[in-house]
């Protein structure tokens, strides 16, 4: 595991002597593509064995403290076992806060584990002492915000690892039904086109929509041997249970969800309505 009508108005008129037919409307326009945002390393973080990135719900305040979003098997106290949940965990961990050109700005600190599973999802979420406000106050960077709509397949997509100081350009590919690997599996799993050809140490990295700037999923694992279901090889299972290898592809976890499991202040509750992470 690692650490995707143009369509023809045609009118018909009857003609008659001395009638006058008007001409048909011209077609519209078709609306330009969104332009596609900037993306760089600016609120990712550095890890001491993975990446991940400062982030914030969409209501988030400037006042709650700041979040980081990294994978699960990140985790310093070790991986979470298959079906085990951490939740309000005392952490001290430090991350290295990058700005745009990946250049370290200094430290920020963990002073809770959130949130931790490698069940259905792959996710830690760290609660640092200090508040956004704090954080763009000292360092001038901004959290990048998770997105709540479900990934596009065919949408273009950035990985940008805090660790390596690097960022992978693909497309989502589609969506594995259940992810398997090891003991762990994992629910509706983005799949990367080719170019996202992730190593260790890009666990916990962002896949940010490279027209919103928001972050979509988590980065997690590739296929590295072409084994199957084996740990650092993952398989697809479809609903059926027909097992599928794409030797050489990486996946992500979505994070579309994690929102509706935050109150106001940035506050867990699993008990919130729409909240589907699973709980200890």
């Amino acid at each position: 595991m690692k650490k995707p009508l143009t369509g023809a108005l045609c009118a018909l008129a009857l003609a008659a002597p001395a009638a006058l037919v008007a001409a048909a409307p011209a077609a519209a326009a078709p609306a330009p593509a969104p332009a596609a945002v900037a993306v760089n390393f600016a609120g990712t973080v550095a890890l001491s064995n993975c990446s991940g990135s400062l982030v914030r719900m969409p209501n988030s305040v400037d006042s709650d403290p700041g979040l980081i979003l990294t994978n699960g098997h990140c985790l310093e106290t070790g991986m979470p076992a298959a079906g085990q949940v951490i939740t309000n965990q005392t952490s001290t961990r430090g991350f290295t806060l990058l700005n745009a050109s990946g250049g370290s700005l200094g430290t920020v600190k963990a002073n809770r584990v959130l949130y931790s599973t490698m069940t259905d999802t792959d996710v830690t979420l760290y609660r640092l002492s200090s508040s956004y406000a704090t954080i763009k106050s000292r360092y001038g960077i901004s959290a990048l915000t998770l997105d709540t709509a479900h990934p596009v397949a065919g949408s273009s997509i950035k990985v940008v690892s805090g660790y390596w100081k690097k960022i992978y350009s693909c497309s989502v590919d589609g969506f594995a039904y259940r992810l398997k690997e090891g003991s762990w599996t994992w629910k509706d799993s983005v799949r990367y086109t080719s170019g996202c050809d992730i190593i260790g140490g890009t666990s916990g990295s962002p896949v940010v929509d490279a027209t919103t700037g928001k972050v979509v999923a988590v980065n997690n694992t590739i296929n590295e041997d072409s084994q199957t279901c084996t740990v650092n090889n993952p398989c697809e299972v479809d609903q059926n249970g027909t097992v599928t290898i794409r030797p050489g592809l990486g996946y992500a976890q979505e994070t579309y969800t994690i929102p509706n499991c935050f109150a106001p202040g940035n506050v867990l509750d699993l008990t919130r309505a729409g909240c589907v992470l699973p709980r200890p």
